[in-house]
């Protein structure tokens, strides 16, 4: 069996089961299938990518790349390992930048969910500057990454290639680690100061708190799987933790949107109903409540 599985399966079933119920509350809150908003659509497109990165990071774990070790005398290679060599490193590539797409759609569905919650806040400017964060650091990266670090392209799966760059790729990973981490940082303390300026009920703040936690765990995912990337280049301690990180991403933007759902099947409260006269966000959205007398 896989170093992946069972875990990979059980995230992959997980994330699929939080999705649905994402969308089918998406429903229930919209009224209908075709009102629902860009977000809800990009969410299943990370899906569709996070299935690639799993898919083929399966094979990887099995495969070698160009990633040669110190003492390895290339000459020696016998072509079908070159070959094979060449195929681990092109899918190496591919996971690399499904991993990309997946977490950078991800920041995007929880900018486009924060700027309905801020749309008449002051916060709203701080959720507009991320979001142009976030763009240009997606862009830079990929500049770097597909003309800049490993040239000419084709070094991604030579054997052995002309450059470290083009095999480790330090200088990909250091860019994406600051690039990712930092931009999480940003989107997860965004809401912060409107969670504290509303008095939720318990059970609601336990909720939020919960989700926040898998916000904080897919950091610490990225974190490490630059970690055993960097200090573990010939091991597959990575690959898990490259998993982890979307699979935690997707079900952080996800959960949020799926109380319409729970609150009819549980009988929860409304997250309008607070204490304070002021506008909250509500599944994405907006209401207004009026202060409670007692």
């Amino acid at each position: 069996m896989s170093i992946l599985e069972p875990e990979s399966a059980i995230w992959y079933a997980l994330c699929w089961i939080v999705l649905g119920t994402r969308l089918i509350s998406r429903r229930l809150h919209c009224g209908a299938w075709r009102a629902l908003q860009v977000d809800d659509y990009l969410v299943v497109l990370a899906m569709a990518t996070d299935t690639v990165v799993m898919s083929v990071m399966h094979i990887i774990v099995n495969t070698s790349s160009n990633l040669i070790a110190p003492g390895e005398d290339v000459s020696k290679f016998a072509q079908e390992e070159i070959d094979l060599r060449v195929y681990g490193s092109k899918l190496v590539l591919v996971v690399e930048q499904m991993q990309i797409v997946t977490v950078w759609l991800i920041k995007s569905c929880f900018l486009l969910m924060y700027n309905r919650m801020t749309l008449l806040l002051p916060q709203h400017k701080i959720v507009t500057g991320a979001a142009i964060y976030v763009a240009l650091g997606f862009v830079v990266m990929e500049i770097l990454y597909l003309g800049v670090w490993c040239r000419p392209f084709s070094q991604y799966w030579a054997v052995p290639p002309n450059s470290t760059q083009c095999s480790a790729a330090t200088n990909h990973l250091i860019t994406n680690a600051v690039l990712n981490i930092s931009s999480d940082l940003i989107i997860i303390c965004i809401p912060m100061p409107l969670l504290f300026k509303v008095k939720l009920p318990k059970k609601n703040k336990a909720i939020l708190l919960g989700i926040f936690l898998i916000g904080t765990f897919t950091i610490v995912a990225a974190v490490l799987n630059k970690y055993y990337s960097f200090t573990h280049p010939f091991g597959t301690e990575w690959t898990i933790w490259y998993l982890r990180e979307s699979y935690t991403a997707i079900l952080c933007a996800n959960l949020p949107l799926t109380y319409p759902l729970v609150q009819r099947i549980f009988k929860l409260k409304n997250w309008s109903h607070l204490s304070h006269d002021r506008t909250i966000p509500v599944n994405g959205a907006y209401s207004r409540t009026k202060r409670q007398t007692n």
